[in-house]
């Protein structure tokens, strides 16, 4: 399984960028949700996917207008053979009912399995001392 990398500039961009997703991750942030960890437009493959636990595997993404459903399905289909669990929400959903959308990941957090023998997705570089 390829391990995430670390942040392109294209995510660092997209961070900086407002939009739904800053509404949305000011309730994900800092364990807020059932103590879990997220991380804001983190780097999997060649992807860059709004939210990511790396604990349950869950991806969370949220799709404008910009999206395709060609692209779309190729990269849930991507994620997925990595042993994501995806979940997509319309970026109007979010603004017309966001805590749905909260509750929906809740929801989902708590029946996915958790993955404690995952190895980390950022493993340190092998080299330093004693090599």
């Amino acid at each position: 399984m390829p391990a995430i990398r670390p942040t392109n500039p294209h995510a660092r961009r997209l961070r900086r960028e407002p939009g739904v997703e800053r509404k949305l991750w000011s309730a994900l942030r800092n364990r807020q949700l059932e103590n879990h960890k997220f991380r804001f437009q983190a780097t999997i493959g060649t992807f860059v996917v709004d939210f990511l636990c790396v604990e349950k595997r869950l991806v969370v993404e949220l799709d404008g207008s910009q999206h395709s459903e060609e692209g779309d399905r190729r990269r849930t289909a991507y994620l997925e053979a990595q042993g994501y669990v995806v979940m997509r929400f319309w970026n109007s959903d979010l603004v017309e009912n966001f805590d749905g959308v909260v509750e929906a990941i809740r929801l989902k957090l708590a029946t996915s399995p958790a993955t404690p023998d995952t190895p980390s997705p950022n493993p340190l570089p092998q080299a330093g001392e004693g090599y």
